[in-house]
């Protein structure tokens, strides 16, 4: 059998699933239980639910403690050094911007059975696919670098070559992947979320002072004031923490699992789950350094991870600069898995080729060889001497942020479409936190270019003038749709049986909805921000490279 999925044009063949599975029986076999696909039964007793979550749990944990990667840890630890406590306060705003973001994506995986990026292609059009494809597809790859990254500092620590460790870790990655078994993988996975659990002694270890944390928390503010190099870092900060890979992972690993509309609200639990675990990881690792380099004559000069390192060995404890290394090593491991697969998943769905981790590398030979691929050459190009990695890795963390709004908005619009979603469509308020989440971002992400275009713009002034008029958008953006929809007739009313055996009908059987010229013009108009931004960015990340 042909390893390229079924072409759109024979609609005999129907092909409603990113993942082609028609080999495997559809039983979720995840790494701690199984759930068959004849097995409806209702979940009655809080044993029977635990067991459940327990079969279910993994896609929204991997994705959540895979954020918390190598770029993760580092931009953490550089808010910790640089700006101590006061940035503590990003992470809890991100808490229900990871949730709505990435439960949209769980609907979506769960009700169509279709990956993200082949989605996008098929419901907006072919250039609205790649531009999704191509920005997930750069974005990514660099991701992957900043991982090896972190492999090369964490060994360099441990007195290892770069030359060693970075080639075996990518060895161990390849080995866990290319196994053709799903619960395999997702096993080795979880020895890796369990390493993480380092942050937690990495905390009590270096002592933080609990009033500062305190205010760090609840009292948003920068220290030394909101500038253009810190909107910076609060972006890396938020494009860390909800990274577009993110969606693209989740929703096809929710597919590749095999998870139905049946068992979504034990995936939306396993999201939530690792919402907060990535949160209080982030928060451990921000504490840590802004406990260890406050007051010393390294605050306000992050480098890399390998500084903090050895900064924490330093100013804590020996032990707590071996765990910090420990963590950067296992962080990078988890998210270049993540964000590979998130690659190949999206490769696959661009390409019509099988992408599946239930099936075996014959199967799936370019699935596997896009996998391999990427972590060879991302391998590769750490190995480059005298490269600017600490900039490099907030760099990537920033454009991650810049991308994000455009990745939500397509989520977003998938949510409205009831062609797709049918009866789990977008609620009305879930729209409006999306709304708002967009809009944050894009305030941040202006006030980045326009503090890099002008450098003398007071940024606290530009923060007011760009929030004020972005609340304005939402009021009236939300006043039109309320009056827009308020003599439309009510939805029918479905039962939780139908509900829950709801899918999305064959691609090839649905029409494409129709773009209004204002909603034409201000993608049109969003995409072409996104240009320009990433252009401004690198402009500011080569003239932070020229400063130190």
């Amino acid at each position: 059998m042909s390893e390229r999925e079924p072409n759109r044009k024979d609609s005999r063949l129907k092909p409603t699933s990113a993942v082609v599975d028609d080999l495997h029986p559809a039983d979720i076999h995840g790494a701690f239980g199984t759930i068959r696909v004849s097995d409806v039964t209702p979940r009655r007793t809080w044993r029977r639910r635990l067991l459940t979550l327990a079969a279910i749990i993994g896609p929204g944990l991997i994705v959540m403690v895979g954020d918390n990667d190598a770029g993760g840890v580092s931009t953490y630890a550089q808010a910790g050094q640089d700006f101590g406590y006061s940035l503590l306060w990003t992470l809890l705003l991100l808490i229900p911007v990871l949730i709505v973001n990435q439960e949209m994506v769980v609907r979506l995986g769960a009700v169509t059975g279709v990956g993200y990026a082949r989605l996008i292609s098929e419901r907006f059009g072919r250039f609205w696919g790649w531009y999704s494809a191509v920005g997930i597809f750069l974005l990514n790859f660099l991701t992957i670098s900043t991982e090896f990254m972190g492999i090369s500092l964490a060994g360099e620590y441990f007195g290892l070559s770069p030359v060693l460790v970075v080639p075996l870790a990518a060895l161990i990655l390849i080995a866990i992947t290319v196994s053709g078994n799903f619960r395999r993988w997702e096993r080795a996975m979880f020895v890796f979320l369990f390493a993480s659990l380092l942050v937690l002694p990495l905390a009590l270890l270096s002592h933080p002072d609990p009033g500062a944390a305190l205010k760090g928390f609840l009292v948003p503010g920068v220290q030394g004031g909101l500038t253009s190099n810190s909107a910076l870092l609060i972006v890396a900060v938020v494009g860390t923490t909800v990274a577009p890979w993110q969606l693209f992972f989740q929703q096809s690993n929710v597919i590749d699992k095999r998870i139905t509309p049946r068992w979504l609200d034990y995936e939306k639990a396993d999201t939530v789950i690792g919402a907060f675990v990535v949160v209080i990881g982030a928060a451990a690792i921000m504490m840590a350094t802004a406990s260890a380099f406050t007051g010393t004559s390294e605050f306000g000069h992050y480098q890399d991870g390998l500084r903090i390192a050895q900064g924490l060995a330093s100013h804590i404890s020996p032990v707590a600069g071996t765990i910090f290394a420990l963590l950067l090593f296992d962080a990078s491991i988890v998210g270049a898995s993540a964000v590979t697969l998130a690659t190949s998943y999206a490769f696959g769905d661009m390409f019509g080729v099988r992408h599946s981790l239930h099936r075996g590398v014959r199967e799936a030979k370019l699935f596997y060889a896009s996998y391999t691929g990427m972590v060879a050459l991302a391998a590769a190009i750490v190995l480059i001497p005298q490269a600017p990695l600490g900039l490099i890795t907030t760099a990537v963390q920033a454009l991650a942020g810049i991308m994000l709004p455009s990745a939500t908005v397509f989520a977003v619009l998938l949510c409205n479409d009831r062609a797709v979603l049918g009866p789990w469509v977008n609620k009305l308020w879930l729209n409006a936190v999306a709304g708002v989440i967009v809009a944050a971002m894009l305030v941040l992400s202006l006030i980045l270019v326009v503090s890099t275009v002008v450098p003398s713009v007071d940024v606290t002034v530009l923060l007011v003038v760009l929030g004020s008029v972005a609340g304005l958008i939402l009021v009236a953006g939300g006043a039109w749709s309320w009056f827009s929809n308020r003599g439309a007739p009510a939805e029918p009313e479905i039962s939780r049986e139908e509900r829950a055996n709801w899918r999305m009908p064959a691609l090839v059987l649905l029409e494409r909805p129709t773009w209004s010229g204002l909603r034409r013009t201000a993608m049109y108009a969003l995409a072409g921000y996104l240009v320009l931004s990433i252009v401004l960015l690198a402009v500011k990340a080569v003239e932070l490279a020229t400063q130190r």
